[in-house]
């Protein structure tokens, strides 16, 4: 129970690897306030699991590449009965959206930008006031190995994770001097719906030969990364990428000889 008396937030906890990293900070002692934007009946449901536990958290609604939503939501989180406070901030929420360069409509390819990089810019400002006052707090960005090379398809999701890595390192800078530490987890290919489309063909057979274990991670995977880069024993530890690929991006080229 390493976050016993912690509160956490996680942007689009309702599901995937969201879902697994509320369940995990609930395990590991924290107080959850699970955030969704459309599906209230999954945020529910991670709710009722961690009570059922004998944990305590909530669900609450907010599109959080709204500013003002963002603001609110951390508002409603830090005033909630039975929670007490906010301590860590994990901006997981994000969405994909593929299409080639030279056909996908701008607004289709700035969505993602919008989401993916509005929505951990607007929560981790929406944060920044009470974490800097209470001089505690830890922000956990869920980026992507993506963010760090290409794919075909995902000129948008790379550009914005991208940005998110940027974003975590200067954000870590700026924010030190307060005691507050930025992280972000870097997912390999990772079993959950966003990578459905990948899978179509073959079933992902032929991305799991190019990775050194030969399969996906587990959202849980990820979520422990989570937890660590959250707790005490990463106290030390700011503005770091940390991957959790399996491998993946250390390889010189894909696959590994026969």
């Amino acid at each position: 129970m390493t976050l016993e008396g912690r509160v956490a937030l996680v942007t689009g906890g309702s599901r995937g690897i969201g879902r697994a990293i509320a369940l995990r900070l609930a395990a590991d002692g924290a107080a959850v306030a699970v955030n969704y934007r459309s599906r209230k009946d999954e945020a529910e449901q991670v709710v009722e699991e961690i009570t059922a536990r004998g944990g305590r958290a909530l669900a609450l609604r907010a599109d959080v590449s709204d500013p003002e939503a963002a603001r609110e939501l951390v508002r409603q989180t830090v005033d909630a009965d039975g929670l007490g406070g906010l301590h860590i901030l994990v901006n997981n929420a994000g969405i994909a959206q593929d299409g080639l360069i030279y056909d996908q409509a701008f607004e289709d390819w700035w969505e993602v930008v919008k989401v993916n990089v509005g929505g951990v810019y607007a929560c981790t400002r929406a944060v920044a006031e009470h974490f800097m006052s209470q001089r505690d707090g830890t922000v956990v960005n869920i980026s992507s190995i993506m963010g760090e090379g290409g794919w075909i398809g995902q000129s948008n999701y790379s550009a914005s994770k991208g940005a998110v890595n940027a974003f975590t390192r200067a954000a870590a800078v700026e924010l030190a001097r307060f005691g507050i530490r930025v992280n972000a987890v870097l997912a390999g290919f990772t079993a959950t719906d966003l990578i459905g489309g990948l899978l179509e063909k073959d079933g992902g057979r032929n991305i799991k030969r190019q990775l050194p274990f030969r399969e996906f991670a587990t959202p849980e995977q990820v979520a422990g990364a989570v937890s660590f880069l959250a707790g005490e024993d990463a106290a030390y530890v700011t503005g770091e990428l940390l991957r959790v690929d399996g491998g993946w991006a250390g390889q010189l080229g894909l696959g590994r000889a026969k």
